[in-house]
């Protein structure tokens, strides 16, 4: 039994598809409004009710679609959750993720980060997405691998890049630069994360968060800070 977001769920054998006439009017993934559409239907449909609980004919209804033109676009409920997994990595990569290469002050744009990495984490549906993805994981692994590539390893990617244009100015000294995004990101949620996974009555404070960004900061320049002793 799955627990998301404080309700249990009991699975669902996988429901056979019917035999619903499917909309032709595009191919798989040729028109980008109508997708859009399928995954914001999925996505409350997933993140109120779970994976499990969730029903290819809940999530049409939820996207005002047909099921058969849900089918026309994911092969399945898992096609359809695995790029959904996709989109919200892609969204919140491209909000927390923007490091300025010209910034001359590195803890100055390590600790936004930090803060913008911090706030994203913590969002309700990112920590639904979390738990579902951790849930389903063990018998959907290429989900997990979805997730883990298009979010932690994505945003170790953005971070390296930043960090290896310090290291080209003298700034830093690292050797190997997504290890060392990978340590910071790590760092800044330590002690954040957690709690908020499994069900923490209240958020994080904000002295908490500032402690551990700047904790984070501190620890990562002493490393590899060029001037360091």
């Amino acid at each position: 039994m799955t627990d998301i977001g404080g309700a249990d769920f009991k699975p669902r054998s996988p429901e056979p598809r019917d035999a619903e006439p499917r909309d032709t009017g595009h191919g798989a993934g040729q028109d980008p409004e109508k997708r859009s559409q399928i995954l914001a239907g999925a996505r409350r449909v997933f993140f109120e009710r779970g994976f499990d609980a969730a029903s290819m004919a809940d999530i049409a209804r939820a996207a005002g679609v047909s099921k058969g033109t849900l089918y026309v676009y994911f092969e399945n409920k898992e096609d359809l959750f695995a790029a959904l997994v996709g989109s919200e990595c892609e969204e919140t990569a491209e909000r927390m993720f923007v490091v300025d290469a010209e910034e001359e002050d590195v803890e100055t744009a390590l600790t936004k980060l930090g803060y913008s990495f911090i706030r994203a984490i913590l969002r309700p549906s990112n920590i639904a997405l979390l738990r579902t993805v951790i849930a389903i994981s063990a018998k959907f692994p290429d989900i997990g691998r979805r997730f883990f590539e298009a979010g932690p390893c994505e945003g170790v990617s953005r971070l390296s890049v930043y960090l290896a244009a310090k290291v080209e100015q003298g700034v830093l000294d690292i050797e190997d630069v997504e290890q060392a995004a990978s340590q910071f990101l790590t760092l800044c949620k330590d002690g954040v994360t957690i709690p908020a996974l499994i069900g923490a009555p209240d958020a994080p404070e904000a002295a908490a968060v500032e402690k551990s960004v700047k904790g984070a900061v501190r620890v990562f320049m002493r490393a590899y800070g060029a001037a360091r002793n």
